[in-house]
């Protein structure tokens, strides 16, 4: 009997458990229905209100998700001190704060509420209220999109954001004032603003913190405030990374009888000056370290001039004192690298990148092979060193006569072809084949025009892989003319080299300038608009059309008064 009571015990265990548990049915369709709402307190649009709680009733039970994370609103408000909570089918919201007289509020819940079975989401549940005596409606408008392009064809967590004038926040350090979230091709709406001066912000923001990490996000910005006082349309944002941090020399040291300079950021601009540069003194630039190398100095340090760039501009000129000591410490070994298209025409192109600085080549085992008897060897003329200061980088340009009727031209390197400044030899043989393409099977002449009259100009042909295949740098003329390009699906694109420096610069907020302008050539006709097909034998003529360029926005939509 007693055991018989125990099992009785036990079931009615299980049954009570079985029926507080909140779970989807067995069987049945699938519950694609998003929850309704029932009620909402305050109701929307209400004037003169100041809640200290919001209540929002469905017809079902439901959950959150993030809600302090997921729900917008403008203006902003400290949703640290919001606390959210639900009770079966009610969501209630405590702001804990006061809420500023005389302002529209706009509660935007995006993908925070969802049902408990099947996470269906209501969509475009909002909540506008007003503090006043009047609900804000003046809206700002316009589109985002990336200068450079992204993998994502469909524009994801892209948020526009306003800070007032008098703010000193901006898109880097706190949330914006109004807030709202671009659809999928980057077109966005601001609704329910109130007058005023306002300064202008889009970002990608897919970690929610509802600002920029200008490490890793890119964000636009309005080089002059807006000024509202009706509805403005066609405002257009271009977004790219940019690192306003500190540029500077994080530490020093000496490494083994090298001397190393660590900096906070990727240089795009190094100089070293000494009088003894590429003589005894040679330099290497890996990510953000710079080593130094010297041959013949130990035991003692020599001021040398260092002058750095980095992304956004930021300039870092400093003396630093190297120490150059001996050490018992093993030399790191020479590993060359092959670079480069490996199809040409008549002329064989590729770039050699070396690890460390680079002292000899023996040309005796530096070649091509066409056939199993038959070389072009390399000589001195036809490698150079891409920067005169820098002899981590040669050059590689080989003229193939049309007498040699091969198609495929080994390069070969043997081992201990290439000697560094420390005395290593490359361990290993390096080989790679290039192929003679064929003339006829190329497209004849691809002639670009850029529609600007600014100059200079850098139009490019990239291919899928996004690698620059042609480069022109027009500065006298906005026509650039391509010969002999191989058949397939590439983007024509032109920078506007503002700064001249034959590079594309990003934008730097701090310094209200920004991004240099990139134009793409377009046909919507096809699928992916940017796409250029070029077939042999082609002859084509386009022309690179600018695209409006991110300033306030003059259009302005009065309200009736």
């Amino acid at each position: 009997m007693r055991y018989i009571n125990q099992i009785f015990g036990v079931l009615i265990i299980i049954i009570l458990v079985s029926c507080a548990k909140q779970s989807t049915p067995m069987g049945g369709p699938q519950d694609e229905e998003p929850p309704k709402l029932l009620s909402i307190t305050p109701s929307n649009k209400s004037l003169n209100v100041k809640p200290t709680v919001i209540e929002l009733e469905f017809d079902e039970y439901i959950k959150t998700e993030t809600p302090n994370k997921q729900i917008i609103i403008t203006p902003r408000i400290n949703k640290d001190e919001m606390e959210v909570t639900t009770n079966k089918n009610r969501v209630i919201i405590n702001l804990n704060q006061e809420l500023e007289d005389s302002t529209t509020y706009v509660f935007n819940f995006q993908k925070s509420i969802k049902d408990i079975t099947e996470n269906n989401t209501p969509e475009n549940l909002r909540l506008v209220f007003s503090t006043g005596p009047q609900i804000d409606s003046l809206t700002v408008s316009g589109n985002v999109s990336f200068i450079l392009p992204q993998r994502d064809k469909n524009i994801t967590d892209v948020l526009v954001g306003l800070y007032t004038t008098e703010d000193t926040t901006n898109v880097l350090t706190a949330a914006p004032y109004y807030i709202g979230q671009t659809d999928s091709i980057g077109n966005f709406q601001l609704t329910n603003i109130k007058a005023g001066d306002y300064k202008a912000y889009a970002w990608h923001d897919p970690n929610n913190s509802l600002k920029a990490e200008e490490k890793q996000e890119a964000y636009g910005f309005l080089s002059e405030p807006i000024k509202i006082s009706g509805n403005i349309t066609d405002t257009q944002f271009f977004l790219s990374k940019a690192d306003l941090s500190e540029f500077k020399i994080n530490r020093t040291g000496v490494s083994g009888t090298n001397y190393d300079i660590v900096l906070s950021k990727f240089p795009v601009g190094v100089k070293v000056e000494h009088e003894d540069l590429n003589k005894t003194l040679f330099y290497r630039q890996n990510e953000k370290t710079i080593r130094l190398y010297h041959t013949t100095l130990r035991n003692d340090s020599i001021p040398i001039k260092i002058a750095l760039t980095d992304s956004v501009g930021f300039k870092l000129d400093t003396i630093i004192y190297s120490k150059f000591e001996n050490s018992e410490r093993k030399n790191e070994k020479l590993e060359p690298t092959l670079n480069g298209r490996k199809n040409f025409i008549s002329t064989i192109q590729a770039e050699i990148k070396f690890n460390k600085p680079l002292s000899e080549v023996n040309y005796d085992s530096l070649f091509f092979k066409y056939d199993s008897a038959s070389f072009i060897f390399i000589k001195p003329e036809m490698l150079s060193f891409k920067d005169s200061s820098d002899r981590t980088l040669l050059s590689l340009n080989v003229t193939v006569s049309d007498s040699v009727k091969k198609e495929i031209f080994n390069f070969q390197a043997m081992d201990s072809t290439f000697k560094d400044i420390e005395g290593e030899y490359n361990e290993k043989k390096i080989e790679a084949s290039f192929k003679r393409l064929d003339k006829e099977t190329l497209a004849e002449e691809i002639k670009v025009k850029v529609n600007t009259d600014i100059l200079p100009i850098i139009v490019q042909i990239q291919d899928k892989k996004e690698e620059i295949i042609a480069e022109q740098y027009l500065s006298e003329s906005n026509i650039a003319i391509f010969r002999n390009i191989e058949p397939g699906t590439y983007t024509i694109r032109a920078i506007i080299d503002l700064n001249r420096n034959k590079v594309w610069d990003t934008s730097n907020m701090i310094e209200n300038r920004q991004a240099e302008p990139i134009y793409y050539l377009e046909n919507s006709a096809n699928e992916n608009p940017r796409d250029t097909i070029i077939r042999g034998g082609w002859s084509l003529e386009v022309t690179i059309e600018p695209n409006k360029q991110p300033t306030p926005t003059k259009k302005q939509e009065k309200l009736p008064q």
